[in-house]
Formats: structure tokens, C-alpha cells, sequence
């Protein structure tokens, strides 16, 4: 019995030890400053440049609308899709050359320009090609949606589209089923897409410094991986209560084939 006594203080120790501690599973902790109060200022988020496999939603609007039907394709695709899909055959898709292809004008070069930007060069061109000045052309550009991908220790791993213009991590960390206790919080992964390839990034989302980061607000087929915490490997629980469980457990198999062999 009394090594059962000394194997249940290792256990209880281990269990001490292996259990997730509380300041790993909070958000936006304040690490630097001694009030609650501080008020953070967000990183001014940089306008986007569009990549290869990017889909623009483009619309061209004139004075006789009539004139434009041939450059905003809505519904020539799938009649019964929707969502996704219809922005897949509704949208202008950046091939790997970095160029879209829009009736009667042709290619158009958008790789790394933005939204503002490719609307003025589609302007540039219809006036070239197509109207005059009294025409009020009017031209919007959009990308059809901020699609992200998120993998790891995550609650909802996969692709998912946000019809909005920009989101930060937070938001699309929720949309995602949030991050469970057995993930790592401080060390985030955020796999960025450039012109010149992939990057990874790294953001702490215990620490409400990240609202200052340039990583904050995702982009357009970001990849957000999320780490298992090493408890999670030990398979223990998350929390003192869990581990003491599962020592009571291994304790009472134990008092028990001891008491057993006793009698034997």
C-alpha cells in the first residue's frame, strides 16, 4: 500500500503537470500594459492585389445599358447554381498568365494590381474600344468572396467563403468552429500567397498585440493552420479535473491487482 501511496503523488504530479494551463486558452490577453484599458489601434490593412486563380466579379454600366449585356455574363453558366458556384460562372477567373479574358476586349493583365486599379484599366480599354466619354461608364470590380482554408486543431477544417471585403483572423477562426483548449493559441500559422510563392507567417492570438500585426485581416486563399498543444499527444485531459479523473482511474486498476496479488 505504500507504494501505491508514493505511484498516486507521481501520478497526481504528472497530472499537475500535464493539464493545460488556463492563460494558454484566452484571446487577446494584455501582456505588456498594466490596465485593461488600453486601446489598440489596428494595423491599416493594405488594399489586395490580385493573384493567379482569383475570380472577379466585373460589372460595366453605361448610359444605354443595353450596350454593356455582352460584358456582364450573369447566368450564362450552371442556371441552378448558387453561392460559390455561380461566382465560379458568373466571375472573370486570372489565368496563370496573370490575364482575364472580357468579351470584345480581350486580355487584360490584372495580376498584382487591385480593384481600384483594374477598374480604371477596363475603363481605359472600353473608352478606347468600345464608347465615348458621354457614355458614363461606370465599372466595378470585386473579388466574389474571401475564400481561406483552415486546417490543424481547428473545430470545422476546410475551405470556406466569406462574402465580404476583408475579415480578420478572429472572424474567420469562429467561422471555423473556433480553436479548441488542446490548440496552440500563441502559435498560429497564417500561409500567405505572393507572386513569387507561398510565405508563413506567425501570430500569437493570446496577445492583443496581434490587432497590430500586418497578418491580423486575412487575404484571399490564406491558409490558417492551427498546432496541437503537446498535452494533446500525451493524451491526457485538458484540465485538472479531467487528469485527476483519469489518475483516480489508473490508481483504482492499480490498489486493485495489487490487493489481487496479495491474495494469491
Amino acid at each position: 500500500m505504500k507504494n501505491a501511496f508514493i505511484l498516486a503523488i507521481i501520478l497526481m504530479q504528472f497530472a499537475a503537470v500535464s493539464c493545460i494551463p488556463y492563460k494558454d486558452t484566452l484571446y487577446l490577453q494584455n501582456k505588456s500594459e498594466a490596465t485593461d484599458t488600453t486601446r489598440v489601434l489596428l494595423e491599416q490593412q493594405k488594399p489586395y492585389r490580385v493573384q493567379i486563380n482569383d475570380i472577379l466579379n466585373i460589372r460595366i454600366k453605361v448610359t444605354n445599358q443595353d450596350n454593356v449585356e455582352i460584358f456582364n455574363p450573369i447566368g450564362v453558366g450552371d442556371l441552378n447554381a448558387s453561392g460559390a458556384e455561380r461566382a465560379y460562372f458568373d466571375g472573370f477567373t486570372v489565368d496563370l498568365h496573370g490575364n482575364i479574358r472580357i468579351p470584345e476586349l480581350g486580355y487584360i493583365n490584372v495580376l498584382g494590381f487591385t480593384a481600384s486599379e483594374i477598374e480604371q484599366r477596363i475603363t481605359q480599354r472600353l473608352l478606347e474600344d468600345q464608347f465615348k466619354e458621354t457614355a458614363n461608364i461606370f465599372v466595378t470590380v470585386k473579388l466574389t468572396g474571401l475564400k481561406y482554408t483552415t486546417y490543424g486543431e481547428i473545430g470545422n477544417k476546410g475551405t470556406r467563403l466569406l462574402y465580404q471585403e476583408r475579415a480578420n483572423i478572429f472572424e474567420a477562426i469562429a467561422n471555423s468552429g473556433d480553436i479548441p483548449d488542446t490548440g496552440n493559441k500563441k502559435d498560429v500559422l497564417i500561409i500567405r500567397q505572393y507572386p513569387d510563392g507561398q510565405k508563413i507567417h506567425h501570430i500569437d492570438l493570446t496577445d492583443r498585440k496581434v490587432m497590430h500585426s500586418p497578418y491580423y485581416f486575412i487575404q484571399p486563399n490564406d491558409m490558417i493552420y492551427v498546432k496541437p498543444l503537446k498535452q494533446k499527444s500525451w493524451g491526457t485531459g485538458t484540465s485538472a479535473i479531467q487528469n485527476i479523473g483519469a489518475v483516480a482511474t489508473v490508481l483504482s486498476l492499480i490498489t486493485t491487482s495489487i490487493l489481487l496479488f496479495q491474495r494469491i
